[in-house]
């Protein structure tokens, strides 16, 4: 029972025992490997989100978003090779959501400084009318 719940739960390409699978048209074996750049784009998606309100996060964002992409291309030209997809996919969400919060963060940033700025200026002019 377990087992087949095990395999209900697995996607058509995944291998479950990360043995080395048959490749049904040639009768070879093939050894899969990590998706091109999963770990990477995951890493910096990981680290882009921890320091998303900062300008290191949007940096570190797009970079893992642009790895996401290398790797999501490569494993579509030849998905029997690779395994690992999820973790190719989670890193671009994280990667994304890392990009969304790091650009907030500099909205926020641009913003707290322009209005922090104005606010002084405002003071000297109202200390300046006050005090003559």
């Amino acid at each position: 029972m377990n087992e087949s719940f095990q395999n209900q739960n697995q996607m058509p390409n995944q291998n479950p025992n990360n043995n080395p699978i048959q490749n049904q048209y040639q009768g070879q074996v093939l050894i899969q490997q990590n998706a091109p750049y999963a770990v990477a784009s995951l890493i910096l998606g990981i680290f882009s989100l921890l320091t998303g309100c900062l300008f290191v996060g949007l940096i570190l964002g797009i970079i893992g978003l642009v790895l996401a992409n290398k790797g999501t291309a490569l494993y579509i030209q030849d998905p029997a090779k690779y395994k690992g997809y999820g973790m190719l996919h989670a890193g671009k969400v994280l990667s994304i959501l890392g990009i969304v919060f790091g650009a907030i963060g500099l909205v926020a940033s641009i913003v707290s400084i322009a209005i922090g700025g104005s606010l002084f200026f405002v003071s000297d002019i109202i200390d300046e009318l006050l005090w003559f």
